[in-house]
């Protein structure tokens, strides 16, 4: 329990959230030098290795909370991280500019994220999840990083990246801004240090929600599905605001579409294995918010393969309507 009223525990929100962030950053960073070391290309890194870095920080918010028996605040943080990326992040970004996005990126991963979403959505029809069906989402995630590993083996997958890695630059957005530091055995260091600032930071951001929806009378899952979903997602939009300023932005869809297929199957299934999860009825219209922004999204990118300003203001639109509805 947090001592302190509301201004201290949205203070703890706050740096918790700068926690998350850079304890993200340098598990990435790290990463991403070694997943190099193997020749993996950027977009493949994007969508594996910058994509679980930056779902760090749901991960250690779900665990913790399953732990505590939150399973609220486990799962909408989740889904409403899930909405979050796709809806505000890239509508945010395509604000800016128009995204281009690989063919791959649409016919191979749009298609597992709308798979993986629907999957997600029929295991917490039930507003349970057990351990058993836990391990089913950690390997249907497990099956789809394998088949995306070895397919970037393959020539045919190689000739296909080749659009989106020109659309993202020389150094791409997954460029290590940790680089300038160097000394024995650095990576380890950085992925531990990493790791151990986003499992505290999530801890306490877990503590200081679940203290603040009771104080203010507003349920967990609207804690979870908006304020902490928004702070566990900040490394997502530092990613995909860097891609801007780069002119990478191809990664951005890569990376939020990486995120969004781990924490719908990866993150709840290993919070599930931890402790099983139960949430409220309240589940049941976010499943359906986020399976209807995700078939909107998945169209999006698939006319044209961009997405424009237009469909970048509806989706922001949608998510600050979100929010609006959520709160009041």
């Amino acid at each position: 329990m947090l001592r302190g009223g509301p201004v201290v525990q949205i203070g703890v929100i706050l740096v918790s959230v700068l926690g998350l962030w850079v304890g993200a950053r340098l598990l990435v960073d790290a990463a991403v030098r070694s997943a190099r070391r193997f020749g993996l290309s950027e977009l493949t890194i994007g969508l594996t290795i910058v994509a679980i870095g930056t779902s760090t920080p749901e991960l250690s918010v779900a665990v913790d909370a399953a732990y505590k028996g939150l399973g609220d605040i486990a799962v909408a943080n989740v889904l409403g991280s899930n909405i979050y990326n796709v809806a505000f992040v890239l509508g945010v970004i395509s604000l800016f500019r128009v995204i281009p996005v690989a063919e791959s990126l649409v016919s191979r991963d749009g298609v597992a994220l709308l798979a993986s979403t629907l999957l997600g959505g029929l295991v917490l029809f039930d507003l349970r999840v057990t351990r058993l069906e836990g391990a089913l989402l950690v390997a249907a995630f497990v099956a789809y990083t394998a088949y995306l590993l070895r397919g970037t083996q393959t020539e045919a997958d190689g000739a296909t990246e080749q659009s989106a890695d020109q659309s993202l630059g020389d150094g791409g957005v997954t460029r290590p801004i940790t680089d300038r530091i160097d000394f024995p055995g650095r990576d380890a260091v950085f992925l531990a240090g990493g790791l151990a600032l986003v499992v505290v930071s999530g801890d306490y951001m877990v503590l200081a929600a679940s203290e603040l929806a009771r104080g203010a009378g507003v349920s967990e899952w609207v804690i979870g599905g908006t304020i902490v979903a928004a702070g566990t997602s900040t490394p997502e939009f530092a990613v995909s605001l860097v891609a801007l300023r780069r002119g990478s932005l191809g990664v951005s869809v890569g990376n939020v579409v990486g995120s969004n297929i781990l924490n719908i199957t990866g993150i709840v299934g290993v919070a599930a294995i931890a402790s099983p999860l139960a949430v409220s009825a309240s589940a049941l219209g976010t499943l359906v918010w986020l399976v209807a922004v995700t078939l909107l999204i998945v169209a999006a990118l698939w006319t044209g393969r961009v997405l424009s300003r237009l469909e970048g203001a509806f989706f922001a639109t949608s998510e600050v309507t979100r929010w609006i509805l959520g709160l009041i």
